[in-house]
């Protein structure tokens, strides 16, 4: 199967019906089994038409979540659909902002969601824009919420990253996050160019981080009570670093803004 959000404000679930011809080649006959709107007329009623998903889909057992342009975070129970079922929905939470942001799930089913501050609302700004939620207490799932903001046009694009016992934030005003899973209590805080689209990604206790300034950065992360050390900084060309590095066998691939697509490794 697979689960899509669209832009064009949709959730999908395709069978892909996989399979292999006479040569043994894969083949795909993909059917849309579910589709639902990302917003509800109680969203309507306090925000705009802006309704796309923009983020990726989560998956933790079987419930997929996901989180629309308004702030509309929803769960699913996916469960029944091998067996042609209808997905229900079991998890419904109001951010008050455009989350592009992916929903990130520990190892504990918990939570956490990055949230724009673009409009205002007095949602978001009683909230804040970093939130963990207990999916398992739908009527009140909300566990802490930190504010992340400068004012308008500011909070979180990327999408958190958890190491051990932190979480990871980029902020779009360039600040690097360290904060406490349990309560969100922060415990350091690095200051890079911004806007920090770039998501933060943690590999063998290092911690790779962009900035708009076209420089790629490496911390060290191995104790997460204190402020991360610079390891090294690579400046890689004018432009924002925007896309998320991707890190296999010993190098780091990243696209930046300028349109060139690089590759970093230590010989």
């Amino acid at each position: 199967y697979l689960f899509e959000g669209g832009e064009n404000s949709r959730f999908f679930i395709v069978k892909l019906n996989r399979g292999y011809d006479a040569d043994g080649l894969v083949t795909v006959d993909p059917e849309i089994v579910f589709s639902t709107e990302s917003w509800d007329s109680e969203l309507l009623a306090v925000t705009s038409n802006e309704q796309s998903i923009e983020n990726s889909v989560a998956i933790s057992g079987n419930t997929v979540y996901f989180a629309n342009s308004s702030g509309l975070i929803q769960g699913w129970d996916i469960g029944s659909v091998p067996e042609g079922g209808t997905p229900e929905r079991v998890l419904r939470f109001w951010a008050g902002e455009d989350i592009d942001a992916s929903i990130v799930i520990d190892d504990e089913g918990m939570l956490y969601a990055g949230v724009e501050y673009e409009k205002g609302r007095s949602r978001a700004k009683e909230l804040g824009q970093v939130l963990k939620l207990d999916p398992s207490k739908p009527d009140e799932p909300l566990v802490w919420s930190i504010q992340a903001n400068s004012g308008i046009k500011s909070g979180i694009w990327a999408t958190p990253a958890l190491h051990r016992d932190i979480l990871i934030v980029a902020t779009d005003d360039g600040e690097l996050l360290g904060l406490d899973r349990s309560d969100g209590s922060q415990r350091w805080t690095l200051e890079i160019p911004g806007p920090t689209w770039q998501s933060p990604v943690v590999v063998d206790d290092m911690l790779i981080q962009g900035d708009c300034s076209g420089v790629m950065h490496a911390f060290d992360v191995s104790d997460t009570s204190v402020e991360p050390v610079e390891l090294w900084s690579q400046f890689l060309g004018e432009g924002c670093l925007e896309s998320t590095p991707a890190v296999w066998d010993g190098g780091i691939y990243v696209g930046s803004r300028n349109g060139t697509f690089y590759a970093l490794r230590d010989e």
